[in-house]
């Protein structure tokens, strides 16, 4: 009689667990269908948060500013005037030569507005401006500064 009982509450102490168990995860399952319906039920709540976050991405304008003039120093200089008005810098250099008469600007990415307000800022001519996307570019406007610098805004 003795084992019999012994039996039992090893039986007991197992069913206690089962329930435990069973009961975590029902509760867990019913949490994931609320938040499913949730999802299913109120869907613009969640899409208007991602197109709040995809505007302020593309509000920052990332651009590269290089030298066609052959003055050292150039890009830098106007590096700190874009900056300045907003932009984020991201890389600065030489441009593959230094016979540029006018200065560009460049659209990358495939939007022309970025691009013009790069020239707006700097009083670059609207004519200027070109489109020149290139999957290989992650960066939005190229600027090259030409030898027309003494014309552009430096404030």
């Amino acid at each position: 009689m003795a084992e019999n009982q012994e039996g039992k509450s090893g039986n007991g102490s197992e069913k206690l667990f089962l329930n435990a168990a069973i009961g975590f995860l029902s509760v867990l399952l019913i949490i994931l269908l609320v938040a499913l319906g949730t999802r299913i039920i109120y869907p613009r709540i969640f899409n208007q948060r991602v197109e709040t976050e995809s505007q302020l991405i593309s509000e920052v304008i990332q651009i590269e500013v290089l030298n066609g003039c052959g003055i050292p120093g150039i890009a830098n200089a106007y590096t700190g005037v874009l900056r300045e008005n907003g932009f984020d810098v991201v890389e600065t250099g030489n441009y593959d030569n230094f016979n540029l008469e006018k200065t560009i600007v460049i659209s990358r990415s495939g939007v022309l507005d970025n691009a013009r307000r790069v020239a707006s800022a700097l009083g670059v001519d609207p004519i200027n401006v070109i489109r020149e996307e290139s999957p290989d570019y992650f960066l939005d406007v190229t600027v090259v500064i030409g030898h027309d610098y003494e014309q552009l805004n430096k404030d």
